[in-house]
């Protein structure tokens, strides 16, 4: 089964809301998307299309290459048509397999069960060609593959990615409530900005919003940061395919670009993290941090753009503290940021009432499980008119 050359439909995964981003940067990499979906992008691509896919995405959480599409109405049936797969083709008997699933059959109760049944399957097949067991168990660093049941429809997929892509593996230093990387991303292609004009990010957290516009300013990708996905531990995998996309990746990095970035927090602890994350992402140079309170961040000269993600108030902060937060960036953009497009990322529709200026989009995002708002405002010199 040569299927690192054959083509199959490929389901691109991501957080709900992120789509619309990741079509665009699928569609960027010269790939059609056949349907677009809440969290996925459907295309048709081979496992070697997988390994660029895998690299220069963003906004993606999972790429996962379809192997057979079938009819179950039970576990019986999912693992005879699992078994009867030629996984000896794809998978090493001495590796290591980790199934996940998504199921919803009336005749099980639990994913779990649905799992065992797909590791049973590969197991006992690849035992009967090859006299061995592959080992298994929960961890996602080799071979993974993903069941997606629903009702009596089955497909199983291979995950190309394994551990998620959503984490760009440079932030090694977190902080609090830090926003995921693939989500950051989306709000950076939701903004107006040129990637050329300042881009200053007061309340900076962890830096990770500086960090991904510095990334997607210069063109560094993901697939710089990490060296272990799902795809290097299938059967036919050739590593040198793996690093010609790397050195493709390093070569299309603008090293020259000029970019004025600011970010700052009041927290000095946030900010040694941020420069921590900046480091090791390789953007350093290309952001001046700041410990100070945001109403004293310096403003470059107009146009540009000033992007806040403040607390929401659902996991820290006092409520009532922080509608004078909320109040003072309004002001603060009002009096200082002019000519500027003004954005704020929240999850209070509450606490933006107290922002005191008129948006001119909410942009809808999640966050977890929060439902956000990115709010835009057009920060203008003098009157609107």
């Amino acid at each position: 089964m040569q299927v690192f050359n054959n083509t199959s439909k490929v389901i691109i995964t991501c957080n709900k809301r992120l789509a619309p981003y990741l079509s665009q940067e699928v569609e960027e990499l010269g790939f059609e998307n056949i349907r677009v979906f809440p969290t996925r992008v459907e295309l048709n691509a081979s496992l070697n299309d997988c390994i660029k896919l895998n690299l220069n995405l963003h906004c993606a959480s999972q790429i996962l290459y379809s192997i057979k599409s079938f009819q179950a109405q039970n576990g019986d049936d999912l693992y005879r048509e699992i078994a009867s797969i030629a996984w000896e083709e794809i998978i090493d008997f001495n590796g290591y397999v980790s199934v996940n699933s998504n199921v919803t059959n009336e005749t099980i109760t639990t994913p779990l069960f649905a799992n065992l049944k797909v590791k049973d399957g590969i197991a006992d097949r690849i035992k009967a060609r090859k006299g061995l067991r592959p080992n298994s168990g929960p961890d996602l660093h080799k071979t993974v593959i993903h069941l997606y049941w629903q009702d009596t429809q089955a497909e199983v997929f291979i995950d190309t990615s394994g551990e998620t892509l959503a984490k760009h593996a440079y932030r090694k230093h977190p902080g609090k409530a830090p926003m995921l990387e693939a989500l950051a991303s989306g709000v950076i292609y939701s903004l107006k900005w040129d990637r050329q004009t300042p881009f200053i990010n007061p309340m900076c957290g962890s830096g990770t919003l500086a960090i991904e516009a510095a990334l997607i300013a210069t063109g560094r990708k993901p697939g710089l940061f990490r060296m272990n996905y799902g795809f290097m531990h299938i059967l036919g995998y050739q590593e040198e395919v793996f690093f010609e996309e790397r050195r493709q990746l390093k070569a299309r990095i603008d090293k020259t670009k000029k970019i004025k970035i600011i970010a700052s927090d009041i927290s000095e602890e946030a900010i040694e993290l941020a420069r921590k994350n900046a480091k090791t992402a390789g953007v350093d140079t290309l952001i001046d941090f700041f410990v100070q309170d945001f109403r004293k961040t310096p403003i470059e000269p107009s146009p540009g753009v000033i992007v806040f993600n403040p607390e929401y108030g659902d996991r820290l902060g006092v409520h009532s503290k922080l509608e004078l937060v909320y109040k003072a960036m309004g002001d603060f953009m009002k009096q200082s940021c002019r000519g500027y497009m003004g954005y704020i990322f929240t999850g209070n529709p509450e606490l933006a009432k107290k922002i005191g200026l008129r948006a001119s989009r909410k942009i809808e995002f999640y966050n977890g499980r929060l439902d956000c708002r990115l709010l835009e405002y057009e920060l203008y010199e003098g009157s609107k008119r």
